[in-house]
């Protein structure tokens, strides 16, 4: 039996996880069977190494994890960082104050360089994920002081895609900004997507875009379906994901993973 993808690439939350945080039965077995079948299975989270780790290590995964919306390549089984991109942070200071200067006083967090990085979380700024390694701080000065894969921003008023959209028309040429979760909001370095994150990875293991089978949820994951083969939302995805998907299956509630990669396994079997 000869599966059709040589690499099936799957975002983290929304996608992979439940909205409990575990990964079903059924979705475990598909992609064991999968992999069992001559794929690569790669992670591709927005989610920075730190808030990553504890997931890969429950799941037993000991591959290749792409982190922090492609800046990280993390190998799980070494618990090694193979990768890591770090957001000038006089760009983005400057284009957080364009970005204010448009709409307002926004509430920011930041993400740290390495495998101990820790998340910092500003005044007002509401933690999306739950209990996840974060330090607060009461100074802003405080964010500054060590390289960042990423800074999130929220505003008072604004939905996340206003925000995404009003933060893009501010400061579109110095940064790249995504929309990555409910409530989460990101400003990375200018070029850096899962796709770029996906290709070093795949890159690694001798694999090319025309190999991959990819799955998301969410607005990051588009430049990752644009670069895979065959890109596959979710039902719970957000629209604009949906929008240039090539399939849409199941949530992330209902194996959604698992369905394709069953029928792509039936199908290779019946070949």
């Amino acid at each position: 039996m000869t599966f059709p993808y040589k690499l099936v690439a799957t975002d983290l939350d929304g996608t992979l996880l439940r909205d409990d945080h575990t990964v079903s039965g059924p979705t475990r077995e598909a992609l064991a069977a999968a992999t069992a079948a001559g794929a690569a299975h790669i992670v591709v989270t927005g989610r920075a190494v730190p808030w990553t780790r504890h997931i890969l290590d429950d799941l037993g995964y000991e591959g290749l994890a792409v982190c922090g919306q492609g800046a990280q390549v993390y190998h799980a089984g070494e618990h090694k960082l193979l990768t890591s991109l770090t957001l000038d942070r006089q760009l983005a200071g400057l284009a957080l104050s364009k970005i204010e200067a448009e709409v307002g006083p926004l509430a920011l967090a930041a993400s740290r360089d390495g495998l101990e990085g820790e998340v910092l979380v500003g005044p007002g700024y509401q933690v999306q994920e739950g209990p996840l390694p974060a330090v607060f701080m009461n100074d802003p000065a405080e964010m500054w002081t060590a390289p960042l894969n990423k800074v999130y921003i929220q505003h008072p008023e604004l939905d996340d895609d206003a925000l995404t959209e009003a933060a893009r028309r501010a400061v579109g040429s110095l940064v790249n900004v995504v929309m990555a979760g409910p409530g989460v909001v990101e400003i990375l370095p200018l070029g850096l997507s899962k796709a770029t994150g996906l290709s070093l990875a795949a890159r690694r293991l001798g694999l090319k875009a025309s190999d991959t089978l990819a799955f998301g949820d969410m607005p990051n994951d588009i430049p990752m379906f644009g670069w895979a083969q065959h890109g596959v939302a979710m039902a719970n995805a957000h629209d604009d994901l949906k929008a240039v998907a090539h399939e849409i299956t199941a949530s992330n509630e209902h194996d959604g993973i698992a369905l394709v990669l069953e029928e792509l396994l039936r199908t290779a079997t019946r070949a």
